[in-house]
């Protein structure tokens, strides 16, 4: 099956009439467009299916049109708030959609195992194929982190890696976050080779598309860490946004990475851009912008370390999960 049609294939409808009668809501696939229509009429959340109910011709012919749309387009996925359409993904070239339950497709995923701190003092050991940890129910990846001794550490969690790379793309992730004292989820890149300076890390770039601590809910961080730029030189380049609702609700994380910039966002709105300065100072090099390689996508929940414990970690909330609806990847234009 190709990836535009399993994207087709998945999409999540929920029909409310404004006027008080309820008709059915299914969860059968997720969100590629929604559309909303005036008071008086009915309202419809799609993410790319066909829907029936009891809704006015009018509004159902509308709704069928752009159905129709999809389908007779299936590389044109359109993604929207609730105030029209945004542009038009591009192509996609790779996703997950966690429909199988059960551990998390060992073809599209890997794990990092071990508790030695990953160099910011986290406190959790990092588990491999324990669905206590990690695991797909309801159409959902999950990730908990769980307060438990296991190998020395007093809690466990898991961290993925996709087996897939790319240089460029549009990567989307739609999650919902941990809460409490102490959790650090992440939602990040790195490269899948050392190329650059002494074959690590900062040298070769991280791209942080979300990162939430919990003693400060709701603000959410997108940073980029090379060797001029990087945490420990308190020198990284990042801004954040506040999503208030980010532990109750879904939303999206996105980055759009081209040759020129990276540009960081939620639900469509980007609130951080780097952009390449190899293309305007000439001096610059590597140093700057290691940003032309394969990276590969991270999901994880750290639990305490340098950031994510600076306030303490609270031990009444455990376990706490990052919940994450798919992830799916794009080409961009060049």
């Amino acid at each position: 099956m190709t990836t535009a049609r399993a994207f087709r294939l998945k999409a999540e409808a929920t029909l409310t009439h404004f006027q008080g009668e309820l008709s059915p809501s299914a969860e059968a696939w997720r969100p590629a467009f929604r559309l909303r229509q005036g008071s008086g009429g009915a309202a419809v959340a799609l993410r790319g299916g066909w829907v029936a109910g009891r809704l006015s011709p009018a509004f159902t012919l509308s709704a069928l049109a752009l159905a129709a749309a999809l389908v007779l387009s299936p590389h044109t996925l359109l993604h929207a708030g609730l105030d029209g359409f945004q542009e038009p993904r591009g192509q996609p070239v790779w996703s997950d959609e966690f429909d199988t339950p059960g551990l998390p497709n060992p073809a599209s995923w890997s794990y990092d195992v071990g508790g030695h701190g990953w160099g910011n003092r986290e406190l959790q050991f990092y588990t491999e194929g324990r669905r206590e940890n990690a695991r797909v129910e309801g159409g959902r990846l999950i990730i908990e982190a769980r307060r438990e001794d296991w190998q020395g550490k007093p809690y466990t969690s898991a961290r993925l890696n996709s087996r897939a790379s790319w240089t460029y793309g549009r990567i989307d992730v739609r999650a919902k976050l941990p809460r409490g004292r102490g959790t650090w989820p992440a939602i990040w890149m790195l490269p899948v080779r050392g190329e650059y300076g002494k074959g690590g890390w900062p040298d070769n770039g991280e791209i942080d598309i979300m990162e939430h601590v919990g003693f400060d809910p709701g603000v959410i961080h997108g940073t980029i860490h090379s060797r001029a730029y990087n945490h420990v030189d308190r020198t990284q380049r990042g801004k954040t946004t506040t999503v208030a609702d980010a532990q109750d609700a879904f939303h999206l994380y996105s980055a759009s990475w081209t040759p020129q910039s990276i540009v960081v966002s939620v639900d469509n709105a980007s609130y951080f851009s780097f952009d390449n300065e190899r293309l305007s100072n000439p001096r610059a090099d590597w140093r700057q912008w290691p940003f032309d390689k394969d990276f590969r996508i991270l999901l994880n929940v750290a639990v305490g370390g340098n950031w994510g414990g600076q306030k303490g970690v609270d031990e009444s909330v455990w376990p706490q999960r990052l919940e994450i609806d798919y992830v799916r990847v794009y080409q961009v234009k060049r």
